[in-house]
């Protein structure tokens, strides 16, 4: 294991990144020692409590306006080659921060300098970072390879989904090259990844599936005969690649006619762009009583949620612009709890959940047959008992979070296969 590793993401902490926290804490638990480091301050009001419990320091570089000259003159000093090529390779390169990005190839240089200064003065001192770590495959995936560039750290990343799927070829193909390895969460990531890349480039390509805390995420006694609706728990960003018109419009077709009578709700936590729309949604399709878009919450509060609920349910799909999910983990804490899942093939999806095994699985935007899924588990308490127990076995088996913890520090180790 390096000395030390240093964590890069875009934002810290963001409420919508609960895997990353988990990742974090578990890395930590192993004995990784972290330095963690955002490109920007994610300026959410609401935070997850786990982000306490994360013993690394965190450092802000918008704090630090610019690469001030110091930081340029102690790399200069260090690797005066080093430094003038990657100094020529940013001002020549602008499409490396082509497609999904909010930096500029110079930016990211920037912040490359930043980290980099970071890093010499770390050796000199004597407690040098032995690797860096980039969650997400575009600014912090970028910053990560001109870090490299300045100071000969070796580094790795994670992609996701958006960041994977919405830059440029060109730009991901130039990213891997340099890395020592590219992991991501799901083996249709890995597919793409593939069709994308050089041969010679698929060796360094990791699968490492997102993992839940076990023993948190837990199933809670159930009263199926208990009287009251139904209760479905959907989960996510209110923004497209979720799917969530095509599962309002399945509930409406529900409202009814397909559950024998029986009453159910839905509530749907997360917030985003497409909230006003959605909820003018819900209103048309005359689903006031049943649909509650209850907003943002903790992962505390969700969880809580997931354990009161009867059914989970997540609509995603891929998107005009290609954005997609790979397997959302709001799916895995549900399955963990117990729940009887209702989603779609979309993205790594299916690598989770097993049609008629553990969930029930519908083509994206197919509204047709998610009324029925809906409708089945509904009706069927026997049903959503037996394939909340698959569930939960899955995400023993699959996607434990000190799993893929000890899988992740081998690649921080150079030994990742």
């Amino acid at each position: 294991m390096p000395e030390r590793v240093m964590y890069l993401v875009r934002s810290w902490p963001r409420l919508s990144q609960t895997f990353v926290v988990g990742e974090v804490l578990a890395q930590e638990r192993l004995g990784t020692r972290l330095e963690l480091y955002s490109l920007t301050h994610s300026g959410e009001e609401l935070v997850q409590p786990q982000v306490q419990q994360v013993r690394a320091d965190v450092h802000y570089l918008d704090d630090r306006r610019g690469a001030p000259l110091r930081d340029h003159a102690l790399l200069a000093r260090s690797a005066p080659g080093a430094y003038a090529r990657t100094l020529l390779l940013a001002a020549t390169s602008p499409r490396l921060a082509d497609g999904y990005a909010t930096l500029s190839t110079l930016g990211c240089l920037s912040a490359a300098v930043r980290l980099g200064a970071d890093i010499v003065r770390a050796r000199a001192a004597g407690a040098p970072v032995g690797h860096l770590h980039a969650h997400f495959a575009h600014d912090p995936a970028l910053v990560a390879l001109l870090t490299a560039r300045l100071t000969g750290i070796p580094f790795s990343i994670t992609a996701h989904a958006r960041d994977l799927y919405q830059i440029p070829v060109e730009g991901l193909r130039a990213r891997a090259r340099e890395a020592a390895a590219v992991v991501t969460c799901c083996a249709a990531n890995v597919d793409y990844l593939r069709s994308s890349l050089p041969a010679e480039l698929h060796d360094r390509l990791r699968l490492i599936h997102h993992g839940v805390e076990l023993d948190r995420f837990v199933p809670a006694p159930r009263s199926d005969g208990a009287a009251g609706p139904v209760e479905i728990v959907s989960v996510g960003r209110l923004v497209p690649k979720k799917g969530f018109p095509d599962l309002l419009h399945a509930c409406q077709r529900l409202k009814g006619t397909a559950t024998r009578g029986v009453p159910f709700r839905l509530r749907i936590y997360g917030d985003g762009p497409l909230r006003a729309e959605l909820t003018v949604l819900r209103d048309r399709l005359g689903l006031a009583d049943e649909v509650e878009l209850v907003g943002e919450r903790t992962g505390d509060e969700v969880l809580r949620a997931y354990q009161r609920a009867d059914i989970f349910a997540l609509t995603p799909c891929v998107t005009d612009d290609g954005d997609r999910d790979g397997v959302p983990n709001v799916v895995v804490e549900a399955m963990a709890c117990g729940l009887p899942v209702v989603t779609t093939d979309a993205g790594g999806i299916p690598e989770a959940v097993r049609h008629g095994v553990n969930g029930l699985v519908a083509a994206p935007r197919d509204v047709g047959t998610l009324v029925g899924h809906l409708g089945e588990l509904i009706a069927d308490p026997a049903r959503r008992r037996e394939l909340g127990a698959a569930g939960r076995r899955m995400v023993e088996e699959c996607f434990d979070v000190r799993r893929a913890a000890r899988e992740l520090s081998l690649v921080f180790a150079g030994a990742g296969s």
